[in-house]
């Protein structure tokens, strides 16, 4: 539109620019800012059964032509770029295409916002794919997370991308659930300082960021994708709310996605003490929520909570879903049955943050000038690769060694093996373009350049003789493949054995979105190759390249080194290559804790007293082989000097923790210096002990740094009998120490005065200061 309209000028306030547009919309035009359409292939979209989407392939059906579904303007664009193989340059044009049809067709020209996934990057053909978010977990490191989550917001945008839909913020309830890969691990403070940052370094460069699932998604009865959740209302208060808090407040996160669960017969997406009455009323959030691709459909389809898809719509509405994803459906047909001044909430909702995107600037381009038709944006730079990199080397985690590793220089004849060690996709998280969509081209193979296991080891250990053996598939059973393996690992002066996950969608993989477990033992007839291998009495090196934390008590005493690594990414090749030489040193932690054993129902470190071994109560111990923040290296760590600012605070005051690190071994190394509180008595149950800061520390050989954690008092809060957030009098123990298990350092203080009841905003994290030991 060439007249000028109010609406169009940027000197005038954000709120003025958004009224005197929607003075003028019809009520088909608010609605289809509420939408979206997903310009999809849908031949290509079901070859082999592939959906991308849950039930996707129920919906095609119903898809709707762009010019139909455009035909009063449009919210969304879902996936442009990441449905299908497309080359930076094809997007750019049809993303372009969209959007000038709605600008120049539509009576009002108003763009869409363009979103995508984002998870392990940029989701879409040759973009750098980083390691998964459990691996992110394992840094323990919320810069590296946030220059990450910089370098993918930069790219997106370069190509007109607006929003991404990540980070997931579940904290992990169960680990055979499948989408334990997405998350960032077990312990809310750690999800939520490492999501936040995300989500500030994908908003600095304009890239709406979108936390997903709000909220309990993850606790899902026996970890069952779309399971009931049949959480308590303290447990959902005290660990799945809290990262998502923080990231609203904190973070001032764009957008959130409701989760596909119901809370106690409860959907959220028809949630609206969640979705408004929490999300906004509670914690003041402002942006728009959007739904999860089809869950408002999935009020009548599978929740059965309704009996029309007009119904669903105009409960969601009701309840706060501002934008239906992946496609309009459901609030097309909404005008009847929706309050129109529903309709108009969401719709300032909206409007507001393309007026905060500049979409409605006179100037405003589909992509920035510099891109230009996009054929030079390069998706997968050096720069990225280096951030791959180094996350990948941050994230690997030394489970134990019996000092095999660093591989010596004596082991000329080193036997590889496993499915794991060849299988460039296994290194990768399902959200990665090349398992998430390249999965249904194999022919276009994994789209950009990635080193496996194998190539990285020859490459880093060019003077030793690697002989390969792959022994048996990831999930086939067939154990035909083992004997080979066991004569090459026979033939070896060291044997490393590569086995974990090969990630995709719904029961295509063992790990991701609908890849749920039934236990936590190796999938097929992996362990079956363990325990050949071990058989050799070769020394073994067990390194476990997976989604999900998988129980490892069977065989990790007779394996002379064990290794974890999280899906690591383009770079995990390389960067498990280089632990096992010693080129780096090993930093990561756990993020979650490794099983002892594969049966039971799995736990987390956050139990209280009852949730954790008690002999003589029950036989079985829940206790796992590897705890809650373990990580070993090859250098040595102290700690020294607990000291506390104060021996008692009131109930709204503050003190400081300090303790010296110090490396006592003779090379350079990164520490986790871990803090945890435990409360000696309390009006509920509460975790014998929980994370409340950490800090990622870089010392020289023979160095040490003086840590401080500021620790309020608000940090020792709960959600007391008659669920009031509280901070409680009582005496009160906080630990520094390698683990949540390995505790070398303890000190006790006291929380004084009268039963405090938080209401509004808190202290949800702790700072901390690194400087120079004393």
């Amino acid at each position: 539109m060439s007249e000028f309209v109010p609406w169009r000028d940027p000197s005038l306030s954000p709120d003025d620019r958004v009224e005197a547009l929607l003075a003028v919309m019809t009520t088909e035009e608010k609605l289809a800012q509420l939408g979206a359409h997903w310009p999809r292939v849908v031949a290509e979209a079901q070859a082999e059964g592939a959906d991308v989407a849950p039930m996707q392939s129920a919906f095609e059906a119903g898809h709707r032509p762009f010019e139909e579904a455009a035909a009063h303007g449009l919210g969304h664009l879902t996936r442009v770029f990441g449905s299908e193989p497309v080359e930076p340059a094809e997007g750019v044009r049809r993303l372009t295409g969209y959007q000038r049809h709605l600008t120049e067709r539509t009576r009002l020209g108003i763009p869409a916002i363009a979103h995508e996934e984002c998870l392990t990057g940029f989701t879409t053909l040759g973009a750098t794919v980083y390691p998964a978010a459990i691996a992110w977990g394992a840094t323990f490191d919320p810069e590296l997370v946030r220059r990450m989550a910089a370098a993918i917001g930069r790219d997106m945008r370069a190509v007109g991308v607006h929003q991404g839909l990540s980070p997931l913020l579940d904290v992990v309830r169960d680990y055979r659930w499948g989408r334990v890969e997405e998350t960032i691990g077990e312990d809310p403070y750690l999800v939520g300082t490492l999501g936040t940052a995300y989500v500030r370094g994908l908003q600095e460069h304009g890239v709406i960021a979108t936390l997903k699932h709000f909220a309990g998604y993850s606790a899902s009865r026996a970890g069952r994708n779309h399971a009931p959740v049949p959480i308590g209302p303290r447990e959902f208060a005290d660990v799945i709310l809290p990262p998502f808090e923080m990231a609203v407040r904190e973070g001032g996160v764009g957008s959130v996605m409701n989760s596909y669960a119901d809370l106690d017969g409860l959907p959220a997406a028809a949630h609206r003490g969640l979705l408004t009455g929490v999300l906004r009323d509670e914690w003041g959030f402002t942006g728009t929520v959007v739904s999860d691709y089809w869950s408002v459909a999935f009020l009548d389809l599978t929740h059965r909570v309704t009996a029309t898809r007009a119904e669903s719509g105009a409960l969601a509405l009701r309840a706060g879903i501002d934008v239906e994803l992946p496609a309009t459906d459901a609030y097309a047909r909404i005008a009847d049955l929706a309050p129109a001044e529903l309709v108009d909430r969401s719709t300032r909702r909206v409007l507001r943050q393309k007026v905060a995107l500049g979409l409605l600037d006179p100037d405003w381009r589909a992509v920035p000038a510099e891109t230009g038709d996009g054929g030079a944006v390069d998706l997968d730079p050096a720069a990225n690769r280096a951030i791959a990199r180094e996350l990948a080397e941050k994230s690997v985690i030394l489970l134990d060694n019996h000092g095999a590793l660093p591989l010596p220089a004596t082991a000329r004849r080193i036997a590889l093996t496993g499915p794991c060690a060849d299988d460039p996709r296994t290194l990768l998280g399902c959200y990665s373009f090349p398992n998430h969509v390249l999965s249904r081209y194999r022919e276009r193979g994994t789209g950009l350049p990635i080193d496996s296991l194998l190539t990285a080891l020859r490459a880093e250990l060019p003077d030793a003789d690697v002989e390969y053996a792959r022994g048996v598939a990831v999930l086939d059973p067939d154990p035909a493949g083992i004997p080979a393996a066991v004569e090459a690992a026979e033939r070896a002066d060291v044997c490393v054995a590569a086995v974990g996950d090969l990630a995709s969608m719904f029961g295509r993989g063992t790990s991701g979105e609908g890849c749920d477990a039934t236990d936590l033992r190796l999938p097929g007839a992996q362990a079956d190759l363990v325990e050949a291998l071990l058989a050799t009495g070769t020394p073994l090196v067990l390194v476990v390249v997976s989604g999900r934390p998988y129980a490892l008590g069977a065989f990790a005493d007779r394996c002379a080194a064990v290794v974890q690594a999280f899906l690591p990414g383009a770079e995990g090749g390389a960067a498990v290559a280089g632990v096992l030489s010693g080129r780096v040193n090993p930093s990561g932690h756990l993020p979650v804790g490794v099983p002892n054993h594969h049966g039971g129902q799995p736990g987390t470190y956050l139990a209280p007293p009852l949730g954790r071994f008690s002999e003589g109560v029950s036989n079985l111990d829940p206790s796992p082989r590897y705890p809650f923040g373990h990580g070993g290296s090859y250098t040595e760590f102290r700690y020294e000097d607990l000291t506390l600012s104060a021996t008692d605070i009131p109930v709204d005051g503050e003190l400081t923790v300090e303790v010296t690190v110090r490396n006592t071994g003779d090379r350079d190394g990164d520490d986790v210096v871990q803090l945890y509180l435990s409360d000696h008595t309390a009006q509920v149950t509460r975790p014998v002990r929980e994370l409340v800061g950490y800090a990622r520390v870089s010392l020289a050989a023979g160095t040490a740094a003086r840590v401080g954690f500021r620790l309020h008092a608000d940090r020792t809060s709960f959600t007391g009998v008659d669920h009031r957030r509280v901070v409680e009098p009582g005496t009160f123990t906080v630990a520094v120490g390698h683990s949540s298990e390995d505790l070398p350092l303890t000190c006790d203080f006291a929380v004084t005065g009268t039963t405090r009841v938080l209401t509004g905003a808190r202290v949800l994290s702790t700072p901390v200061e690194v400087s120079a030991a004393r």
